[in-house]
């Protein structure tokens, strides 16, 4: 039997979807087209899709106001820190919770759940004194250690542990009969196996990081350290008013890579979200 459905369907089904794309593109394309055109136009009425009069000027001015260099290299290495270092944590744990049997162990991972439900707002002046203790204030190090063992560390262990959980358990009885320990298993059997689920951690943890705005406002202070959301701030006038034809250029310089990684992962996102729901 024919699954495929009729052309004249699958077309009235595309121009659907088609039509409900809409209001989630065009402000992705407003803001890019929107950048190369001159102050006067951006906020023209009906707003023109097309730009008339393109210029790049607004970009070369986001690199003279701002370092914005370093504040693009600063978010890009702490996003792929705080990734290798949830991956690490996530990992561990969820494989702990998941195929190591102690006393407490549901009552500890409800414990760790709760981690969830704390927003940030309520830790991050406690967190502040901490780290101001210990000399690390106006440094990446808070937006580093803050990520990899707090709430989107959380999470990604919520999500490996359910992804283990649904391993057979006769993997790790063959892996027992190769010799090999708790540490090799996890390392040669389950690890492997766990690549959708592990794309699905470094996706969204990558994002989270390079999105963090909150923290970076309140850990740092020097341009040179800001990291992209911060820096997007800073692109004001004398009077305080914004630049809107900078703003624009450098948000569009720091949404448009993001969004076409996250386009080309799209599947490897969704299969592993797909995998943590099987069981559990």
């Amino acid at each position: 039997m024919n699954s495929r459905l009729p052309a004249r369907v699958r077309v009235a089904l595309y121009g659907a979807l088609c039509l409900l794309a809409v209001p989630f593109v065009f402000p992705t394309w407003w803001m890019v087209t929107s950048s190369v055109k001159p102050v006067s136009d951006i906020f023209a009425f009906p707003p023109s899709l097309f730009p008339t009069d393109a210029s790049l000027a607004a970009y070369r001015r986001v690199f003279e106001l701002q370092p914005f260099a370093q504040q693009y290299f600063n978010s890009a290495y702490i996003a792929a820190v705080v990734t290798i270092g949830t991956l690490a944590v996530s990992s561990l744990a969820g494989y702990a919770f998941a195929r190591i049997r102690f006393r407490g162990q549901h009552v500890l991972f409800v414990v760790v759940l709760v981690g969830l439900l704390i927003p940030s707002e309520v830790t991050i002046v406690p967190l502040f004194r901490m780290f101001n203790s210990w000399g690390l204030v106006d440094t990446h190090w808070p937006l580093i250690l803050v990520p990899i063992f707090g709430a989107p560390s959380v999470l990604a262990t919520f999500i490996m542990r359910q992804f283990f959980i649904t391993l057979p358990g006769e993997l790790e009885e063959a892996a027992r009969v190769d010799g090999l320990g708790r540490l090799g298993t996890f390392w040669r059997i389950a690890l492997p196996l766990a690549r959708p689920a592990l794309g699905a951690v470094a996706i969204f943890t990558f994002l989270h990081s390079w999105n963090l705005f909150l923290e970076p406002i309140v850990f740092l202070s020097s341009p040179e350290k800001f990291t992209l959301p911060q820096a997007l701030t800073q692109f004001v006038d004398i009077y305080g008013g914004p630049m809107w034809d900078v703003q624009l250029s450098a948000a569009s310089m720091t949404a448009v890579p993001v969004l076409v990684i996250f386009v080309l992962a799209q599947r490897q996102f969704v299969e592993g979200l797909a995998h943590t729901g099987l069981k559990g």
